[in-house]
């Protein structure tokens, strides 16, 4: 068996990429504070942990004095209490701090890990396009790297990130026509999407699953080598918190960075509709319940906050990840002071 993370040899190997972690945040707060952000600090406890239906949370027991019991989550985001944030008032903010996701382990994956999200009322989901071309930029500066590195491969990140559409990708490496499988109101055709799919496709597929496998085992591998790149305009029924693009309502103001094969942030031009907030929740935890048997509950208060918070973008970036590619290291256990045993 391997030497425990607290072993004096092991953590002395693991130590200069510990030491460039905090390098790395002193300096990405900085960034945010000269740039007007004012940093809060979102509550690890939430009554929903969000209403994906792929993501796990961690549920515990809150008692009152009388020993009542209610349940609570460890959060997967902290978007829901950043949102209400903006709907207090707040325009320019950002959170560093740790969220849970059950299920999730790996090179890449830790079940507790640190998620930097930041918001921006009032301005249009590309600026975060060239806010986390910066914070590449900046991670590898303060490292003291030339390079995004993960399994041998390399991106620049100073190189301008490639722009591509979701549906501009699924042409160029899977050969499929994506939005010939969505309608004009944003509905999906799962047997338009399944008969032109290049990876096995099994009879109880439905459009998502199908999506997800192509992007997954024929897209996203081949993304952000050289230099980083972001894939914009996620169909709508794949950005469950974004807002259609005004240009064509089949997709969404949705993009992620990548870097190496590597999915690093998660960006949206922020949905204000609670209603339709609503619609896609209770889809969302139908597939849930459908797939695992089980669903969590909406937050009210988000949805109330949602009515009157102003028009925004935010993202929400791996901070564990961009360390990693950063430093070069193998594994995310790296980078973490106190791993999760």
């Amino acid at each position: 068996m391997p030497s425990p993370w607290w072993s004096p040899d092991r953590h002395a190997d693991r130590r200069p990429f510990l030491l460039a972690r905090n390098a790395v945040t002193r300096a990405t707060r900085r960034w945010f504070e000269d740039r007007g952000f004012t940093e809060v600090e979102a509550a690890a406890l939430a009554t929903s942990p969000g209403n994906e239906a792929h993501l796990h949370a961690f549920a515990t027991e809150a008692l009152t004095t009388a020993g009542e019991g209610s349940t609570l989550y460890l959060h997967t985001s902290p978007e829901f209490a950043a949102k209400k944030l903006l709907a207090a008032g707040e325009s320019r903010i950002f959170n560093l701090g740790k969220v849970w996701r059950n299920r999730e382990r790996g090179p890449l994956h830790h079940p507790e890990f640190t998620m930097l999200e930041w918001y921006r009322a009032g301005e249009a989901y590309e600026v975060l396009m060239d806010d986390c071309a910066a914070l590449l930029a900046l991670a590898c500066e303060t490292a003291g790297t030339k390079a995004l590195t993960w399994r041998g491969r390399e991106a620049d990140p100073s190189a301008a990130p490639e722009r591509l559409t979701v549906a501009e990708a699924f042409d160029r490496y899977a050969g499929v026509d994506l939005l010939a499988s969505i309608a004009a109101d944003g509905s999906t055709d799962r047997d338009t999407l399944a008969a032109q799919s290049p990876v096995r496709v099994a009879d109880d597929d439905t459009w998502a699953d199908v999506f997800s496998k192509i992007i997954v085992e024929k897209v996203e591998p081949e993304l952000g080598f050289g230099r980083p790149t972001i894939l914009y305009e996620y169909p709508t029924a794949e950005a469950a918190l974004a807002r259609p693009a005004g240009r064509d309502p089949r997709v969404a103001e949705r993009f992620e960075l990548y870097a190496c094969g590597v999915e690093l942030a998660n960006c949206f031009g922020e949905l204000t509709d609670p209603a339709e907030q609503r619609r896609r929740f209770e889809a969302e935890m139908a597939e849930k319940a459908r797939v695992y048997g089980e669903r969590y509950p909406v937050d009210e208060d988000f949805l109330d906050a949602l009515a009157v918070m102003p028009e925004a973008s935010g993202a929400a970036l791996g901070f564990d990840r961009l360390v990693m590619l950063a430093t070069r290291a193998a594994r995310i256990e790296q980078v973490l002071w106190t791993p999760v045993p």
